[in-house]
């Protein structure tokens, strides 16, 4: 099983760049999120990639008979670091590490525009961040707070006396998608269409299923900005397209690379991460026993659930050659950190494996790092909150349905369906 692997086993013997010493060329596409688990810590088969003995740096090749773009790896391969110090670097060294053409589906169909701010290297990065920072900051996100409380009253009464729900397929894909889209102004009815579109891009591994969602979206998205053009709303659409970037008013490729970029940001991630933290709740009932005994403990607890359940591995492009580790980085080279190992680092998390809801000092890498922090960071940790928050109100002890699978993609796919119950007093 995954969790034998060792660096021997995972040592392989397939074509790579002449700079990539052969020593370091392992197969890890076990460790894309694309294989199911049943382990309580669906994360552990990758945490012995942080381990002191392996290489700071490691190579995997385009392996024959799997699709690299699937992988995540490109035609040629990608070079991987899996200590969270070297993932740090990565993510913080703007003179090495380029996040341009990142998330940038578009270009399939032949779409130029980039996805701002997210493939938007510094110095131009910072004046579209600083734009869009003031819509989800801390106080903004305040002000909205009474409305998401409210939302997560409303879906749990819906559930609370049946003493049953598919927490992933009921609850976790609607609640934080219901929240964007009110955010952005985005009309209710294209709740299932935005998230079919969604699926097809970043999980159909088709083409052909992903330019149709693409043209799909991408003109809905041009046409709805149209509207809130001629028709102004106090939404996040019409405010970035009626907004200024420096004094000046966005560019129609500045307009549609936000939008779309939120579009496709907003859609997914905290639906995984509460779907994962459900299941491992139900399967460890100690944790949801003690934070129903102590809310306070909910901020940190909402910390270590993030931390543990890392479901995205980013990449960078290097921008120049360079020596790192004795190893020779060439410009062009991409570069993946493996989060889903780094944050699990014993170097800079004590017992690492442990679930500890009072953890302090745990700066994870679930929302990245660096100038490239998920600019919805904010906005995810409010809602996981105050989910916690009024679920342990409103529901008691809660366990997975008996009879029910209980295996998760330990990434972005994640759990589809997670019925779980609890009884009706």
């Amino acid at each position: 099983m995954a969790g034998q692997r060792t660096l021997e086993s995972v040592r392989v013997d397939y074509p790579a760049p002449p700079h990539v010493p052969k020593d370091l060329l392992v197969d890890l596409s076990w460790a894309q999120g694309y294989l199911p688990s049943d382990l309580v810590d669906p994360y552990e088969p990758f945490g012995w990639l942080s381990g002191p003995d392996i290489p700071r740096l490691l190579y995997t090749p385009a392996v024959p008979g799997v699709s690299a773009e699937g992988m995540g790896v490109g035609s040629a391969g990608t070079w991987v670091v899996t200590h969270y110090e070297d993932i740090d670097r990565v993510y913080t060294d703007n003179a090495l590490f380029s996040n341009r053409g990142t998330a940038e589906f578009q270009a399939l169909i032949g779409e130029t525009f980039p996805s701002i701010p997210l493939a938007i290297d510094p110095p131009d990065h910072h004046k579209y961040r600083m734009f869009l920072m003031p819509h989800f900051s801390p106080a903004r996100i305040t002000r909205m707070e009474g409305e998401i409380r409210d939302l997560v009253r409303e879906m749990i009464g819906e559930f609370a006396g049946r003493g049953e729900v598919d927490i992933a397929w009921d609850f976790a894909r609607a609640y934080p998608v219901r929240i964007f889209m009110r955010l952005m102004g985005f009309p209710e009815p294209m709740f299932e269409q935005f998230l079919a579109w969604e699926w097809d891009i970043l999980h159909s591994n088709s083409n052909e299923k992903m330019a149709a969602a693409l043209r799909g979206v991408l003109a809905f998205l041009r046409g709805f900005i149209a509207e809130r053009e001629a028709d102004p709303d106090d939404h996040l659409v019409s405010a970035i397209i009626h907004g200024k970037i420096e004094g000046e008013t966005p560019t129609e490729d500045e307009k549609i690379g936000m939008v779309w970029f939120l579009w496709l940001g907003g859609l997914d991630t905290v639906a995984a991460t509460i779907s994962q933290m459900y299941r491992r709740m139900a399967l460890q009932p100690e944790i949801q026993a003690r934070l129903r005994a102590d809310p306070s403990l909910v901020p940190t607890a909402v910390e270590e659930f993030l931390r543990t359940q890392p479901i995205l591995n980013t990449a960078r492009r290097v921008k120049q050659d360079f020596e790192w580790h004795g190893v020779t980085l060439k410009a062009g080279d991409r570069v993946q950190c493996y989060n889903a190992a780094g944050n699990f680092d014993p170097a800079r998390f004590d017992d690492p494996r442990e679930f500890d809801p009072t953890r302090k000092s745990n700066r994870h890498f679930t929302f990245v790092a660096g100038v490239h922090l998920c600019l919805g960071a904010p906005l995810a940790r409010r809602e996981l909150r105050i989910l916690l928050d009024e679920w342990f109100k409103h529901i008691p002890e809660f366990r997975i349905k008996h009879g029910a699978d209980i295996s998760v993609f330990p990434g972005l796919l994640s759990i589809r369906n997670l019925p779980l119950v609890w009884d009706v007093a």
